[in-house]
């Protein structure tokens, strides 16, 4: 499997990994793009650790900044480094099944 699709999945695990970045990606997947403050009103999360949390998500690639009305940054989901994760997630099982099939199989078998 191609290094690049390893190291985007990866990325997206460890930001998926957190409750506070699933909570703020799904607040943006519900109510679309939103700013940091926007996002702190609407979570239990203070303005200073969303931003913290944003810039990880940025980082992945999950979210991307939009430049808003007077200066204000919105942030918007992008799904392809979630679709890219999906990939690496679908190849894992497909290398899974043809040993566990063989192995059950084999335990049936016997």
């Amino acid at each position: 499997m191609p290094s690049d699709i390893e190291a985007i999945a990866e990325q997206v695990f460890v930001a998926l990994a957190d409750p506070s970045r699933r909570s703020i990606l799904a607040t943006l997947a519900s109510g679309g793009p939103a700013t940091a403050t926007d996002l702190a009103d609407r979570l239990p999360i203070t303005r200073q650790a969303i931003a913290k949390h944003l810039a990880l998500l940025t980082d992945a690639g999950l979210v991307i900044p939009e430049q808003g009305e007077r200066r204000r940054i919105r942030y918007a989901l992008r799904s392809a480094p979630m679709q890219v994760a999906q990939q690496f997630l679908a190849a894992l099982a497909r290398d899974w099944d043809g040993p566990l099939a063989a192995l059950k199989e084999h335990l049936e078998g016997s």
